[in-house]
């Protein structure tokens, strides 16, 4: 199959306008074959010619960090701090256990939406409620396979017990509810590497290289140095990424000098030590980090997920952009899980990219611009998949992911400066054709692989069923509330050294 782009201007970081043309791009099979004036001699007869009217192509976006298990919670919760979230959010619950079709259709929910707003991967960091089954896993991944999405996922599931995992709490609970929280998760460290065994020999270079596994350890404070390593083998051995979320919050910077484990080490020090920090990594947040953690990440060739709309969401505080891209640290860009950022759409995650770390420095010309932004989200996010000299840019012998760009939009009228009226105007409004491996998976106006429509009637029908469900594990989450509040209200008056929260004095 191929596809002959015309008469389209090409984004290129390298042009001093942002982008070159017009001209031509032929796609052969799910790769770019060639970009050129006249292609006519090297373009077969049979292929699908597109009218780019002068639009923009650019490389498809990267959602570098993602959770699809509550693509259908959008709206649910109001803002809360994340140790609190995840009470409400997801509850190790057998009742909220998904069969596999209500896991096949609600993974379906985002990755509809990611295509039609021109984003073409997606880092799935899947946890599953009370823990992952094969058939579970193999509705995930049959949902990324129909809808056409390059997907990488891994299984993010805890190991230890919650007293474990969390400072403060153990002394704040009456010793009858400290017993709920003691024991470690039944689905433990053998069954979770069983789960892998099976992402792995089923999925993983499944169409074409279309879909591919991940490992997740979810956060150092969460698993075994054990498990934690077993991961790394795995991902050694297949050269997979391997995603861990670090310092997230102020609660977890505190939890360094409140579990023996940690010895006052950082969970990025702890990491370190243990021998796992590596270029495979994604360190997901990296908000509540000193010098020292950065200059590790930096020595290890780590990729930082930076989600600033879910770190808005949750209060959980502002990663320094500028010092992590000062030590040259691969940034890619991520919108979380869609509870917490309550869309899908790498458009809003850029702009707002660009804009939080203007009111954490008076010095404007620290302040991110466009290109840096665009950047982490195309090349930073192929990077961080462990694709980047395969995606990300618009060049011969890349893969053929692919969204065009309706110029003729409020968003670029006038054309003034490509790079910011993407950033700051372009809203995945104006996305006319999505490509993924060379096929068109969005034609502006429906997906072309599966019936969005009939797929959206069929998630409302089946969370109006689970609703009494999910209220019930509300409810049963709330006799935990005042307990956790006290946690995060003590972790939030330690003394760290230094300060995340704009503007916040302590008092």
């Amino acid at each position: 199959m191929s596809v002959l782009f015309r008469n389209v201007l090409v984004y290129d970081d390298s042009h001093p306008d942002g982008a070159s043309g017009p001209t031509s791009v032929l796609v052969t099979g799910d790769r770019i074959a060639a970009i050129g004036d006249d292609l006519a001699a090297v373009t077969p007869a049979d292929a699908q010619v597109i009218d780019g009217k002068g639009d923009l192509l650019v490389p498809g976006l990267v959602n570098a960090h993602f959770h699809s298990p509550v693509n259908h919670m959008k709206g649910m919760l109001p803002s809360l701090p994340l140790e609190i979230f995840m009470l409400y959010e997801s509850p190790d619950l057998e009742t909220l256990r998904p069969s596999p079709r209500e896991a096949y259709v609600r993974t379906m929910l985002a990755a509809m939406e990611m295509l039609k707003t021109g984003t073409t991967s997606v880092q799935d960091d899947a946890f599953f409620v009370p823990y992952p089954t094969p058939e579970v896993i193999d509705a995930v991944m049959q949902a990324y396979r129909d809808v056409g999405i390059r997907a990488t996922v891994a299984l993010d599931q805890p190991e230890l017990a919650e007293l474990d995992k969390l400072p403060f709490l153990a002394n704040l609970l009456p010793t009858d509810m400290q017993a709920e929280l003691a024991d470690p998760p039944v689905f433990g460290r053998a069954r979770l590497l069983d789960s892998y065994r099976h992402l792995i020999e089923t999925w993983h270079g499944a169409e074409g290289g279309r879909l591919s596994a991940a490992v997740s350890c979810s956060a150092p404070q969460r698993i075994s140095p054990d498990y934690m390593g077993a991961l790394d083998d795995l991902s050694r051995k297949h050269d997979l990424p391997y995603y861990v979320h670090m310092l997230e919050t102020k609660l977890q910077r505190v939890l360094a000098f409140e579990q023996p484990r940690f010895a006052g080490r950082s969970l990025v020090r702890y990491t370190a030590d243990l021998g796992l920090l590596s270029e495979r990594m994604n360190i997901i947040h990296a908000i509540w980090m000193d010098d020292v953690d950065y200059d590790l990440i930096a020595a290890s060739g780590a990729s930082v997920a930076h989600n600033p709309i879910s770190n808005l969401r949750l209060g959980s505080g502002v990663m320094p952009f500028r010092k992590l891209r000062d030590r040259g640290i691969n940034i890619c860009l991520g919108t979380d899980e869609a509870i917490a950022d309550d869309a899908v759409n790498m458009w809003g995650v850029a702009k707002q990219a660009a804009l939080i770390h203007t009111i954490g420095d008076p010095d404007y010309k620290r302040w991110p611009d466009a290109d840096e932004i665009l950047d982490c989200l195309f090349r930073g996010g192929a990077g961080a998949m462990r694709r980047g000299d395969s995606l990300g840019a618009i060049e011969v012998g890349r893969l053929a992911d692919l969204a065009l760009i309706d110029l003729d939009t409020a968003a670029f009228t006038p054309l003034n400066n490509i790079r910011r009226q993407l950033v700051f105007c372009e809203n995945g409004s104006g996305v006319r054709q999505t490509v993924v491996a060379g096929r068109i998976v969005y034609d502006g106006e429906k997906l072309t692989t599966v019936d969005e429509r009939a797929l959206r009637a069929e998630a409302r029908a089946i969370f109006a069923e689970r609703k009494a469900a999910l209220n019930a594990a509300r409810d049963e989450a709330a006799r935990w509330l005042p307990h956790y509040d006290a946690m995060v209200a003590r972790a939030a008056a330690r003394d760290v050294g230094f300060n995340r929260w704009l503007g916040y004095s302590g008092n």
